[in-house]
């Protein structure tokens, strides 16, 4: 169809207002369910502690009728002493004095929105530090402190490839070689979560990669599941496994690491902050302005005993 003569469009047109939304679109992962299931304390120090203990041996030996002690008395529980390092983790944005002073869509003020970016990265970072294998590290002048991570702890209720081992107390893992990492398997789920049973532990939370949680999805006990669905859905996925030894809530996370499905019991891991979020104003260096989100905070793992990880899987 032919345009008609002396149309006056918008190719030509010099004044049209510019249209643009005032809504802002962001996609980014920034869920944090390690962090956000655990507990949370204060400390006082960037070295912090704290005690576990373990029963006595099971006893099945009986008295006698009327039975005394003749100096043959129990020995007496010790408690351990664990410790860990806070670390200190930041962001910052710097905004001009004009842009500060313009009218951007969507914001209403350049530097708060700045601001909120900064703050839920900072929050993936400190979700990646804790839930990941950072090693206890106390630092110095010229070396930062690195908080032990979750991953680095765990050596009671473990499943490794070959080659890779874990010494805990805040030491790195040794991670299998590519070569010897596994496929994620019920029966390896399943004997962790027996080990967790053994020594106490009552884990209620799974931790894993999103690869590794539509393996869970596929485990072989989903396929006996009825239920009623919508005659236009689909239902592929587990969200709760029941096992032997309870029910875990099987959670994907884009921080923690793929190889790895973290076993976690909320009640016996916390943050503890020696500083929590703070936003603070730097001074001013010609016509720009910047301010600072800062926290500083450590893992602590309350009892290693009451965790388990299958580690070193293939993705």
């Amino acid at each position: 169809m032919a345009k008609v003569t002396n149309a006056f469009d918008t190719y030509t047109a010099t004044s049209d207002r510019e249209q643009l939304s005032n809504v802002i679109y962001n996609i980014s992962p920034q869920t944090t369910p390690f962090m956000s299931a655990i507990g949370k304390n204060s400390i006082k120090n960037v070295v912090f502690d704290w005690q576990t203990e373990v029963l006595p041996t099971v006893d099945m030996t009986g008295e006698l009728e009327g039975f005394r002690l003749d100096g043959a008395t129990s020995a007496s529980t010790a408690t351990s002493r664990v410790s860990n390092v806070a670390m200190i983790s930041s962001r910052d944005a710097t905004v001009t004095g004009s842009q500060q002073a313009s009218d951007p869509a969507g914001k209403k003020s350049e530097m708060a929105h700045q601001l909120a970016i900064m703050a839920k990265a900072l929050k993936r970072d400190m979700e990646s530090a804790l839930c990941q294998k950072g090693a206890k590290t106390t630092g110095a002048a010229g070396v930062a402190r690195v908080t032990g991570g979750f991953e680095s702890w765990i050596t009671s209720n473990v499943s490794r490839g070959t080659g890779g081992a874990g010494a805990g107390a805040g030491a790195a893992p040794t991670d299998a070689a590519a070569g010897n990492m596994r496929a994620l398997t019920e029966p390896l789920l399943k004997t962790v979560l027996q080990s967790c049973f053994e020594n106490g532990g009552e884990p209620s939370m799974a931790i894993c990669g999103p690869a590794n949680k539509q393996v869970i999805s596929g485990f072989t006990g989903r396929s006996s599941a009825r239920q009623m669905i919508g005659a236009n859905t689909v239902e592929a996925s587990v969200s709760i496994y029941a096992s032997d030894f309870g029910e875990l809530k099987i959670v994907p996370s884009n921080f923690s690491r793929e190889r790895s499905l973290l076993l976690v019991d909320p009640d016996f891991a916390k943050v503890s902050y020696l500083r929590d979020f703070k936003t603070v104003d730097i001074a001013t260096v010609g016509d720009a302005m910047t301010k600072m989100i800062v926290v500083e905070y450590g893992l602590e793992m309350s009892n290693q005993a009451a965790h388990g990880i299958v580690a070193d899987l293939s993705s």
